[in-house]
């Protein structure tokens, strides 16, 4: 598979931040309630992401080690003022929606992973493919959990009336707990087809998670080697 198209099947599909990697959870959990909400965070979140990567990617060999992740920050932080603003001033309804999630856009450890992960160690143009391929698999994410809990919890979809007005909706979907089923059942879904999340990898590789543990299994093993 070509190179950048390989960056844009691992953000959709293969690495998808938050159904695979389990990353941006509170955006996620928080605004997607409707499925407008999700579409606005996504391609906010993706226009950081690609800008911010390309903007890395072009400074790596300047910025010393020893202030990387304050660069990163600062150069993330002028992205997204940049990008509430536009907001503010064009979307005012998204804006209004969206809230204190945007600006919160600069911790969202999508934007930072890509950039100490990839951005920081790979040419413009191919960090610029990673931040299309997360930034879609974030934006599809979102929109198909506020899909989902906007159908279920208000019956309708993009506004549009989708169950009929006999069928009482499952209020528990707008809700915070709904948030957390439906990505559930996202990862069941991808688990299913054998899509694995990050953490079912370290279950089949034998690794529980606790870095503790496993530095001790390897001091004991240096042991028994000696």
């Amino acid at each position: 598979m070509n190179k950048y198209l390989e960056r844009l099947y691992n953000g959709l599909i293969k690495e998808n931040p938050t159904l695979v990697l389990m990353l941006g959870m509170c955006p996620t959990l928080a605004v997607s309630t409707r499925a407008a909400n999700g579409i606005g965070m996504g391609l906010s979140t993706l226009a950081v992401l690609v800008l911010s990567n390309l903007v890395i990617s072009l400074l790596r060999k300047v910025i010393p080690d020893q202030v990387r992740l304050p660069a990163y920050i600062v150069i993330v932080a002028s992205l997204v003022t940049v990008t509430e603003l536009l907001i503010e001033a064009y979307l005012p309804s998204v804006y209004e929606a969206l809230g204190i999630y945007i600006p919160l856009i600069v911790v969202n450890c999508i934007i930072l992973g890509r950039a100490e992960a990839y951005a920081n160690k790979n040419t413009p143009l191919l960090s610029v493919f990673d931040g299309i391929g997360m930034g879609l698999g974030f934006t599809v994410a979102l929109t198909l959990a506020g899909a989902v809990r906007e159908i279920l919890g208000s019956g309708t979809c993009f506004g549009v009336q989708i169950l009929p007005q006999t069928v009482e909706p499952i209020g528990i979907f707008i809700q915070p707990p709904g948030a957390f089923l439906v990505i559930a059942l996202f990862i069941i879904i991808m688990n299913a087809v054998g899509i694995k999340t990050r953490q079912r990898k370290l279950v089949e590789s034998g690794c529980d998670g606790c870095c503790a543990s496993c530095a001790s299994q390897c001091e004991a093993s240096k042991e028994v080697a000696k």
